[in-house]
């Protein structure tokens, strides 16, 4: 019989690569996973791992049974969430993983109003940009991520996961004062490109989603100042280092001082969409389907 216990370690050893990164995910030491790992090996009869100096990759048959891991442990969330739903009452606590911008317009609101519905169910929230929240997910350490559709959001997750769309909102061509587009109904991208750009760093998603649309709007922007948060950015661009294109949710709670000319981009410009992810199999607990309920009636509020 396969120790089920030792099949996570198998897991994470396949989405993290190293021992190492997998005893860290796991709270385990190196040695305590190479143990288990050792041990799997002689259940199942079949070398799992092919040692490499210092680097281990799974074999053929580890590759397989890593799979048959992924839905024993979505077999095992679906059995949690059915205890769950035998619970005479909701109670009890909800991690999520969410942007800055997320969790300012969405997150908080719906913290908020679910105090309000079910007072007994507590949110912890983690501010987490790019893949850092599939990451978290994926790890256990939150049970919803919020986050930006991009290319390959949610990394490797071989079907870990499971992803629904959230919202979806447009991005604003923020000027300096005095800019020669500042009094124009809309923006074309094209007639920026001469313009120096502030953007945020690499990595973030908004960096790519800047950077996609200037490359459909043929051509390259000149990159003068990075920051991930964006009032920095609006500081930035009133005072003439450059421009930007800013998602307009990130726009509500910024002092209009900052913000001397938001324009609407012309065309079908770029949009940022947002989803939420389950690791799959716990999509069905009822805490879960409150707060993703609460997180869908803020993020319509918010489109509205």
């Amino acid at each position: 019989m396969i120790d089920p216990r030792r099949l996570r370690v198998l897991r994470a050893l396949a989405d993290h690569g190293t021992v190492t990164a997998a005893a860290h995910a796991l709270y385990l030491s190196p040695s305590a996973v190479s143990q288990q790992l050792a041990a799997l090996e002689a259940e199942t009869g079949h070398t799992l791992l092919e040692r490499r100096g210092r680097t281990v990759r799974l074999t053929a048959a580890g590759s397989v049974l890593a799979r048959h891991a992924t839905e024993v442990a979505a077999q095992l969330e679906r059995a949690e969430a059915d205890l769950a739903r035998c619970s005479t009452g909701l109670a009890g606590d909800v991690a999520v993983a969410a942007f800055a911008t997320s969790i300012t317009e969405v997150v908080a609101p719906a913290v908020a109003a679910l105090r309000e519905r079910a007072p007994q169910v507590r949110v912890r929230v983690k501010d987490a940009e790019g893949h850092t929240s599939a990451r978290l997910l994926m790890d256990g350490e939150v049970d919803i991520a919020v986050a930006v559709e991009q290319r390959d959001a949610l990394g490797p997750t071989d079907g870990q996961l499971l992803r629904t769309p959230l919202y979806e909102e447009p991005f604003d061509a923020v000027l300096p004062p005095g800019h020669r587009l500042a009094g124009a109904p809309e923006v074309d991208l094209a007639d920026l490109r001469d313009d120096l750009w502030i953007t945020p760093w690499p990595g973030n998603p908004v960096h790519e989603a800047v950077l996609r649309a200037c490359e459909e709007a043929r051509f390259q922007p000149r990159v003068e100042c990075l920051s991930d948060d964006f009032s920095a950015v609006c500081a930035l661009v009133s005072v003439g280092a450059g421009v930007a294109l800013v998602p307009r949710s990130a726009l509500h709670g910024i002092r209009p001082a900052l913000t001397p000319a938001v324009r609407p981009v012309s065309g079908s410009g770029p949009t940022r969409r947002v989803f939420t992810a389950v690791r799959r199999g716990s999509e069905s607990h009822p805490l879960l389907g409150l707060a993703l309920d609460a997180l869908r009636a803020q993020a319509a509020a918010l489109t509205t």
